[in-house]
């Protein structure tokens, strides 16, 4: 399934889950450093969720910096040159918190590798569920 429409769909069924809300703040708070406008779109919140859902799903382990690089993007300085800068962490935070409360994910920690957030059985069927 193309990930536009498997994230959308996602994105529908998070919206069911009791655990993912939409904090009040998340209205007034730009996505990032480079951005200059707070997010328009009334999904936003529940679109990212899924997002992260899925990288972590792809990717096995991921922690809150390598999301904030991920979602991160060039921010115009005006005559200088543009330069990369990381997306909010508060925001993948509180998504990866509300994930956790709902046992969609749990925190990794194994000696010799890279710390993070991994999917649980219960995520994992979730995820597969989406149809």
């Amino acid at each position: 399934m193309n990930a536009n429409e498997y994230n959308s769909k996602l994105a529908e069924a998070l919206k069911k889950l009791e655990g993912f809300e939409q904090p009040e703040w998340s209205l007034y708070v730009k996505s990032g450093l480079s951005k200059k406008l707070p997010p328009l779109d009334n999904d936003f919140w529940f679109k990212r969720a899924a997002s992260i859902l899925r990288q972590i799903y792809v990717q096995n382990v991921v922690g809150v910096n390598r999301l904030k690089t991920r979602y991160g993007s060039k921010k115009n300085r005006g005559m200088k040159p543009e330069k990369f800068k990381k997306a909010s962490g508060k925001m993948i935070r509180v998504l990866l918190q509300q994930a956790e409360s709902e046992g969609l994910i749990e925190r990794f920690n194994e000696s010799g590798k890279r710390a993070g957030r991994r999917l649980t059985d219960k995520g994992k069927e979730f995820m597969e569920g989406i149809e």
